[in-house]
């Protein structure tokens, strides 16, 4: 049987408050750095989307990547965080690893 740490009141409590402040640090950069790219979109891609710097920037205009493209990449992401956070998601968690190990193991016939 694999040892594991209880952990007390205490100390799932922090680790809980600790989750939740990095993913309000998450949302708090996600629309800090949203608004400033929206704010100053047009410069942004005057900078970025030149003819000197591309080439040929009309490649990008079916989608005006420059608004919508950090947004929705990285608000995909963000959502992500959120379950992993609320719901607790697992995905690849130490449970997980933990079976996986025990799997491989089992598999070569070694002891646990």
């Amino acid at each position: 049987m694999a040892k594991t740490k209880k952990l007390t009141k205490l100390e799932r409590a922090k680790k809980r408050v600790k989750q939740l402040r990095r993913f309000y640090r998450h949302v708090l950069l996600y629309v800090l750095v949203n608004l400033m790219l929206f704010v100053f979109q047009s410069r942004i891609t005057v900078i970025l989307v030149s003819k000197e710097a591309l080439g040929n920037p009309d490649i990008l205009k079916p989608v005006d990547w420059d608004l919508f493209g950090t947004p929705i990449v990285w608000g995909a992401v963000l959502l992500l965080h959120a379950l992993k956070v609320y719901i607790g998601v697992p995905a690849f968690g130490k449970k997980w690893e933990e079976r996986q190990i025990r799997k491989y193991m089992e598999k070569e016939g070694g002891d646990i």
